[in-house]
């Protein structure tokens, strides 16, 4: 290893301790919170081994689970959504609406909803979980890249930057993601690359973290740097690097030829991103980063600072005493009815001698009957002193409850029977407990708002060529969209635009394509992130509320039945849609059809008796065919003139208004 790399190493080891000792103290109460609440190991060793050696119960009736589930499916069912918008003058609504279709395709490809949900069920349970962004080849035979949204399924193998301030994770200028591997996974993965001697004087000094029984610490170290870099605007507003202006062939020819001149120059701030792959001895391997974000992404629970000391803690690591009591006063009642002597029968002497071995087994068997000597009175039972075991269960009542005003979840957000009895009361108090978790799902949106930040930042650097990529609408329509290459622009409703560019010889006007390029390397965008039922959940609630309101007022049915057609999951509901649509009034342009029918029958009857005028010359039936003619255009001018006003009142009857509109022939 040359003295370079060794330097490397060495910077790196160090790096992995300050991490290390900055998160330790967090990562010790995670991993508590994670046994106590997903493996129910919640009494002391101490406690249960000397329970357990006097043969005495130690029971665990683990109710914490129940208050993850509900923050983390509460999470899953209002799924938070990215949304692009532009910043700046080289973006466009149409391109920031594809970069949303192709995140959303990220996400779906990626299975981004798994990490999604990985991550804040650790941030529930333990404080803290992990988002990655990466990129990889879109197939085995392709040399097109695309970006990927990854789970971190092991929240303690990732180390976090120890002078970070951000909620989000955006701040860190270092961070570790190791993998321990056996001796024979890490000699058959990097023989050749790797010292794979463990005997050898390099890895006497590395320390056990690095080295130790269960194997060898391979770690990703990602560094972020602030660089300098000299960019240039061009003549036509573009901005650009030196060095693109330098190695971009068409920039080149375009400043060389005079048809672009660099107008202004200065010295930016970026940041240059880098992953070493490591072990305790040697480097693996070395990638630059195209992004400025090191891509991990931190999900945090409860986080407060101390004296300058981070702080995240789990949902339920405040109500662990609360749990331990619980535990103990039913494990304490069970113990004391199950230890109770069995309820004796006493009688006088010799009354159980006429069947002795019946009375026995009287406590342990079910008999038909039981005699007893009838020369004194019959035996009788001791009653069941029950006061000590019903001591147990109320205070094991007050702990359940303890555990609930401590985590803020109520018996109607758990959907158990409460002493809530109207509808109002239970929302309210369902609200509360919301309300009480809300901050576990809002810093969810924060890191899912810089997960979309790194993707934006990483798309002109992976998508930056012509290329068709797929992208999904927020209906989960899918479409196939060209990027980086001009294409034929299309209105709202899917049409081919066109132009007018002038007029043939004829007089007829000459049309030419309207042409557009989304280009996903130029321009700035923005996003924000909404939290909220999926799109689905969405529809569905749009269909009921869709239906009440025809309820409330049927004569909206006309207008709004294609509409409800569209939203339900009936099989073909988007075919009754689309003949709903047809139908629909406020679909209805220009003159009724009926109207039109007899307008065309006046105009016919018109030209026949022109024809017949001109057959009728000097005859005396002419003034009275005239007479005919005019009458008959007077009454279709008539008709027309009635035709305009009611497309008029049904103009004003689609418009939203309230007063009433009166049709001809009401």
């Amino acid at each position: 290893m040359t003295d370079k790399a060794d330097d490397v190493v060495k910077q790196g080891r160090e790096a992995f301790e300050k991490c290390r000792d900055a998160e330790n103290h967090n990562r010790t109460t995670a991993l508590e919170d994670i046994k106590f609440a997903k493996l129910a190991e919640q009494w002391p060793s101490q406690i249960k081994e000397s329970r357990r050696k006097s043969k005495r119960p130690c029971l665990t009736i683990n109710k914490l689970p129940a208050f993850i589930r509900q923050v983390v499916n509460d999470s899953r069912q209002n799924k938070p959504s990215i949304k692009v918008r532009p910043v700046d003058s080289g973006a466009d609504i149409k391109t920031a609406d594809i970069i949303s279709g192709l995140i959303r395709n990220i996400e779906y490809t990626s299975s981004a909803d798994v990490a999604y949900d990985t991550a804040i069920e650790c941030a529930v349970a333990g404080g803290f979980g992990y988002i990655r962004v990466g990129m990889d080849y879109s197939f085995d035979d392709a040399f097109d890249m695309d970006i990927s949204i990854d789970r971190v399924l092991n929240p303690f193998s990732v180390y976090g930057d120890p002078h970070s301030t951000s909620p989000d994770g955006s701040d860190w200028d270092v961070g570790f993601v190791v993998d321990r591997l056996s001796k024979n996974q890490f000699e058959k993965k990097y023989k050749g690359k790797a010292n794979v001697d463990f005997d050898s004087d390099a890895w006497s000094d590395v320390g056990e973290d690095w080295l130790n029984d269960e194997g060898v610490l391979v770690a990703e170290w990602w560094t972020r740097e602030e660089v300098e870099r000299e960019i240039c605007l061009l003549s036509d507003g573009r901005v650009f690097g030196k060095d693109q202006l330098e190695t971009d062939p068409d920039i080149t020819l375009g400043v060389q030829t005079g048809v672009l001149e660099v107008v202004d120059n200065r010295t930016a701030k970026s940041y240059q991103v880098k992953q070493v792959i490591m072990s305790g001895v040697d480097v693996l391997e070395e990638n630059d980063w195209p992004g400025r974000f090191i891509p991990i992404v931190p999900v945090y629970g409860d986080e407060f600072s101390v004296q300058g000391k981070r702080y995240f803690r789990s949902l339920i690591n405040p109500a662990k005493d609360a749990q331990r009591m619980f535990n103990y006063w039913r494990t304490t009642s069970t113990e004391l009815v199950a230890l109770a002597p069995r309820v004796p029968w006493i009688g006088p002497k010799g009354a159980f001698d006429s069947d002795i071995e019946r009375w026995q087994s009287a406590n342990v068997e079910n008999h038909s009957f039981l005699e007893y000597d009838d020369k004194g009175a019959p035996p009788q039972r001791q009653p069941l002193d029950t006061g000590v075991a019903a001591g147990a269960l109320q205070e094991a009542l007050n702990a359940s409850d303890d555990m609930k005003a401590i985590i803020g979840l109520y018996d109607a957000s758990l959907g158990a029977r409460s002493n809530e009895t109207s509808g109002v009361a239970i929302n309210a108090r369902q609200r509360e407990g919301d309300i009480s978790t809300f901050h576990f799902i809002d810093n969810l949106s924060r890191a899912i708002r810089h997960v979309g930040k790194i993707v934006i930042d990483l798309i002109p650097h992976v998508y930056d060529s012509a290329r068709v990529v797929r992208v999904i609408g927020e209906d989960d329509k899918e479409e196939a969209v060209q990027i980086n290459q001009p294409v034929q622009a299309q209105d709202d409703d899917g049409n081919p635009m066109q132009q007018q560019v002038g007029v043939d010889d004829q007089g007829n006007p000459i049309m030419e394509p309207v042409m557009a390029i989304h280009d996903l390397t130029a321009g700035k965008y923005d996003l924000t992130v909404e939290t909220g039922p999926s799109y689905t959940t969405r529809r569905a609630e749009a269909a009921d509320q869709m239906i009440e309101l025809l309820r409330a007022f049927p004569a909206a049915a006309p207008v709004i039945g294609d509409l409800l057609a569209k939203n339900l999951d009936w099989p073909g509901a988007d075919e009754i849609s689309r003949r709903l649509e047809k139908m629909n009034p406020a679909n209805q342009q220009g003159i009724p059809p009926e109207i039109m029918q007899q307008m065309e029958a006046g105009y016919k009857r018109i030209q026949e008796l022109e024809a017949e005028l001109k057959t009728l010359k000097g005859d005396q039936s002419v003034d009275v065919a005239n007479t005919q003619i005019k009458q008959f255009d007077a009454e279709t001018k008539r008709m027309k003139v009635q035709s305009d006003i009611g497309m008029d009142l049904l103009n004003k009857a689609m418009e939203p208004t309230t007063e009433p509109v009166e049709f001809p022939g009401q």
